[in-house]
């Protein structure tokens, strides 16, 4: 899909039907024949246009003979039934001397905002329009971290309560989220140093005021982002001992469960060898005393063990309060 937008009364942004210089081109998923059509009519060579179709491409910058490329990360939201999830798109922004444009797989929110007029651009001014939109980049970033840390709250607090494994996943989705918002955090910064230079950016005090609340965005973002993914780290780190325990204790029931049932199983296989065994009846006696006296005694000999067993601590409490009692003691 594309489109062309120029400016209009009080630096609003109108769409026109077709190309005319000096405007913006908002490319969104384009074919192959939309990308050979723009780039006839704007002069910016096929592979820039393409460059932003290629969702694992990294952020950067490229420069040839007059046009000037700009590749940054941007968040999405993708909602799906199990909740929202969170990645990152590259987004080119290309200019030369004929116009601005835009290319991205998807509709991008702060590119929104330029059509509606909530952020003021001009199609004629291109490192304003740039700097606009990566300064608005920048606090979508921290919107989409906020969200991450609100939805990361609410599922240890469900956590907190009883350990399910869809929780335990959908954390893991959002320290993964957190992985890839940094890496493209830092890309995107490296891109805003370059513009710094290329732009010209010092050299006009307006162009330095955007740039100055870009630098302060970006960077909080990265520190956000660094502190959610720690503290998520140790979260799922906790959560993780808190799993090995549980199945240690579950093991250590089997155990004593299966040790109590070896004892009854043992007596009564010895009671039940085809030989002589002792109190056993002879001489077509019938009298089944012996019989209760050995379940009595298994039985007694079963719960005395599960008493011992039951009560005794680890060998590792055992060893911690007798060095705290020496410690104590000195």
């Amino acid at each position: 899909m594309v489109k062309y937008f120029i400016a209009g009364e009080n630096a609003a942004l109108v769409q026109s039907e077709e190309y005319v210089p000096l405007c913006w081109v908002d490319m969104v998923s384009p074919t192959d024949g939309e990308v050979e059509k723009v780039a006839a009519q704007t002069g910016i060579p096929e592979d820039m246009i393409k460059a932003a179709l290629d969702e694992e491409e990294r952020a950067r910058t490229e420069f040839d003979e007059d046009c000037s490329l700009f590749v940054v990360d941007c968040p999405i939201i993708e909602e799906s039934d199990a909740g929202d999830s969170y990645s990152t798109l590259p987004l080119a922004v290309i200019y030369n001397q004929n116009c601005i444009m835009t290319v991205c797989l998807k509709g991008n929110p702060v590119l929104k905002d330029f059509i509606t007029g909530r952020t003021k651009v001009k199609c004629d001014d291109p490192v304003q329009f740039i700097l606009n939109f990566m300064l608005g980049n920048a606090k979508r970033f921290l919107y989409c971290l906020k969200q991450i840390d609100r939805r990361s709250q609410r599922v240890q607090a469900e956590l907190g309560t009883k350990l399910k494994n869809d929780d335990i996943l959908q954390l893991l989705e959002l320290e993964n989220s957190l992985v890839y918002f940094s890496t493209s955090l830092n890309s995107n910064a490296k891109v805003h140093e370059k513009l710094a230079k290329v732009g010209h950016v010092t050299a006009r005090e307006d162009y330095y005021d955007i740039y100055d609340d870009l630098v302060i965005e970006c960077n909080q973002a990265i520190e956000m982002c660094k502190i959610y993914k720690d503290t998520l780290t140790v979260s799922m780190d906790a959560y993780g001992s808190v799993i090995s325990n549980n199945a240690n204790d579950s093991m250590k029931k089997l155990t004593i469960i299966t040790i109590l049932l070896a004892i009854p199983t043992m007596i009564a296989g010895f009671w039940g060898m085809n030989m002589p065994v002792p109190f056993q009846a002879f001489h077509g006696e019938t009298s089944t005393v012996w019989f209760w006296v050995v379940i009595a005694g298994a039985l007694a000999l079963t719960a005395a063990i599960a008493v011992i067993m039951l009560k005794s601590k680890p060998i590792a409490k055992r060893k911690a309060k007798r060095q705290k009692k020496n410690r104590k003691k000195k």
